[in-house]
């Protein structure tokens, strides 16, 4: 931190930093900006926050690589910023870039807390219903903008159910490419109609153009998605109605 930065802003930047990273289940770094002084927050002010982490550990399992966040100038209530708990008065925008790695990632699928987010999903095939229920889901990084993944489902049409597996190769959408699904092969359980196909395929590129998504009080705009070899780097929009406390 500068030297510059006034005593008050010192102060409570390393009480919020204390208190994010009692509430973290584990974090190899992390440091909390928060730009302000003793007038701004007497008025309930400040400039902006900014946080930086390395190996943050946010649930059992729930592991984010690194993390830089910015948020723009904010509305905070003056007496818990003195004992570093910045609370938001409103919500507030903020700015991220967010590294996964491909090990982070697949820990978290095969996570108790990530598993029970899981939902099976419907398709209408020529009016007829045909639900895949997922089992498991591997993450693969290998480079040149791609995301392999491979799983298997449990997939049930017309009165049976059986399991199937797959393996599937995509590119994301960034801000200047949409998304695009290259191969979609089934593994085991006997393949799938060509119709389920073109509906599943229409189904996983809805999924790759969501264009934000929730968590907790915040809501997130991804803008930008670069894959590299064994990592996923987000660069993300998002308002919040409170700084996250992990």
């Amino acid at each position: 931190m500068p030297d510059e930065h006034r005593l008050e802003e010192q102060f409570i930047s390393q009480e919020a930093e204390k208190i994010i990273s009692e509430k973290l289940d584990d974090a190899e770094k992390i440091e909390i900006d928060v730009q302000t002084d003793l007038l701004k927050i007497v008025q309930g002010q400040a400039d902006g926050v900014s946080v930086a982490g390395v190996g943050l550990v946010i649930q059992e399992d729930i592991r984010v690589q690194e993390i830089k966040l910015q948020t723009e100038s904010i509305n905070i209530n003056p007496f818990s910023a003195i004992f570093g708990q910045i609370e938001l008065n409103e919500p507030v925008n903020a700015t991220a870039r967010i590294i996964l790695t491909e090990v982070d990632m697949n820990r978290a699928l095969a996570s108790d807390f990530v598993s029970s987010q899981m939902q099976s999903f419907d398709l209408d095939v020529d009016g007829t219903i045909v639900s895949f229920e997922a089992e498991k889901i591997e993450i693969f990084l290998p480079g040149d903008g791609k995301i392999e993944c491979k799983g298997r489902v449990l997939l049930k049409e017309k009165g049976n159910t059986r399991l199937l597996a797959y393996t599937a190769i995509a590119r994301p959408r960034t801000h200047s490419e949409p998304a695009m699904l290259e191969s979609f092969n089934c593994t085991e359980g006997g393949g799938i109609s060509l119709e389920v196909v073109t509906a599943l395929i229409h189904k996983a590129k809805e999924l790759m153009n969501i264009p934000y998504f929730k968590w907790e009080d915040m809501v997130f705009h991804i803008k930008d998605i670069k894959v590299e070899t064994g990592s996923l780097v987000l660069l993300v929009e998002t308002k919040m109605k409170q700084i996250p406390s992990y």
